[in-house]
């Protein structure tokens, strides 16, 4: 093997291992642990667990504490999903599967109900005779679930570079190359890999470090925008999309459009390993906390995670992985490998309540409807849900310190019906 060709197998086996597309993420989830890379023979995650149709001593009561109208809307994003698919495209929960025909007449149903305004007890007679609840099981039990979130964050920003906004939100570049690592060797599985072309040589994308550090993009990419934040740029990379509020009063929706291809590597995890913060204290606010009180350590840290994220603008606000436009409070993030895409879901958990502070003062239960409109890279197995909050203080403050355990289940209209 040629010398550029040996370095450029070197460089598909690297991305092999460390690239994860992802397209929305939780946020105590990725502030503390790395990405993991999907499926492959043997992977655990290969073996699906078991999705079963839940006995009735183990259906919930259901009851929704939000407002019916923000489910109606989407339930719309997951019903225009299915029918851009065939009618007969089958979606599998677990060993059963029903057509795309079906859970639309499923979503119509329901969505018709609910128009109704049911209380509670209404609600649950109305399942119980024409739906099914499935859930992840073991043992024949459902799995409990550990609820994370993530929301949509603002930030302020102007067209040109002043001595306040002097933190540029990038395009992408176009030196940036993909490809697709199965065309070049058998051994990979279909998976998407990102660099650049040096002398002929494919080699690594540039890190987080080279680009903020050494002005690397500078001089020959346009920012889409300038911020005011170093800290809010990067919680924004976390995120995946946002709105920027510029100084002419105009507001911008960004979103995810690639990254550098580099591994993600939660700066939470750093400042836990360094003793900076106390492994059960960690939370999107306790790091902003200790960054902004230790701003010489700032880059260090940021640095600690090579991924870099690159935007785009779009009309509208988040979209996940199905292409729906999320909404928050209903939208969730499940593993897309074992979780049926578009599906109605009933999660119960707790939810924090601010104290005057911004910290927590109590925890709450809760219990609503949700529909699975999109996946994250550390959203992985049947244990593991985020909950999109939208934005706002309230949204800021949930995903956060959200981290708490739970159960989700999913409903679908009964064959017969």
């Amino acid at each position: 093997m040629t010398t550029s060709g040996n370095r450029f197998f070197k460089y598909v086996c690297f991305i092999r291992r460390a690239s994860v597309f992802f397209c929305a993420v939780g946020v105590i989830s990725l502030f503390v642990s790395g990405c993991a890379v999907l499926g492959g023979a043997g992977h655990p995650l290969a073996r699906k667990p078991a999705i079963e149709m839940v006995a009735a001593p183990s259906i919930p009561a259901f009851s929704d504490d939000l407002n019916y109208d923000d489910l109606a809307a989407a339930i719309d994003g997951s019903l225009g999903y299915y029918r851009k698919l065939p009618a007969s495209k089958m979606i599998s929960f677990g060993e059963t599967a029903y057509p795309a025909s079906h859970l639309i007449r499923s979503l119509e149903q329901f969505q018709a109900f609910i128009k109704t305004k049911p209380a509670p007890a209404e609600l649950s007679a109305f399942i119980d005779r024409i739906y099914h609840v499935y859930a992840f099981t073991k043992h024949s039990e459902p799995v409990p679930v550990l609820f994370t979130g993530y929301y949509e964050p603002l930030l302020n920003g102007s067209r040109v570079r002043t001595e306040t906004y002097r933190y540029p939100v990038y395009p992408r570049p176009d030196d940036l190359v993909t490809f697709n690592l199965s065309d070049f060797s058998g051994g990979c599985a279909e998976k998407t890999g990102v660099g650049r072309l040096v002398g002929g040589n494919l080699t690594p994308y540039y890190t987080r470090g080279q680009i903020e550090n050494t002005g690397v993009l500078s001089g020959h990419l346009s920012p889409i925008v300038w911020v005011d934040d170093r800290l809010a740029l990067f919680f924004l990379q976390i995120q995946g999309s946002g709105k920027i509020r510029l100084t002419d009063g105009a507001m911008l929706n960004v979103h995810y459009v690639i990254s550098n291809g580099h591994p993600f590597r939660g700066i939470g995890g750093y400042l836990i390993e360094h003793k900076k913060i106390k492994k059960e204290e960690v939370s999107m606010q306790s790091i902003k906390a200790y960054l902004l009180a230790h701003p010489e350590e700032v880059s260090e840290i940021l640095n600690y995670n090579p991924r870099y994220v690159f935007f785009e603008t779009r009309e509208t606000g988040p979209v996940g992985c199905l292409n729906i436009e999320l909404t928050p409070g209903r939208s969730v993030a499940l593993d897309r490998q074992i979780a049926p895409p578009g599906a109605l879901g009933f999660i119960v958990s707790e939810k924090p309540v601010a104290d005057a502070s911004g910290g927590v003062r109590s925890w709450v239960p809760f219990s609503r409807f949700v529909v699975n409109q999109d996946t994250g890279s550390a959203i992985k197995g049947p244990g593991r849900a985020d909950i999109f909050w939208g934005n706002g203080d309230y949204a800021e403050f949930a995903a956060g310190y959200m981290k708490k355990p739970g159960n989700l289940y999913f409903l679908v209209l009964k064959p017969e019906l």
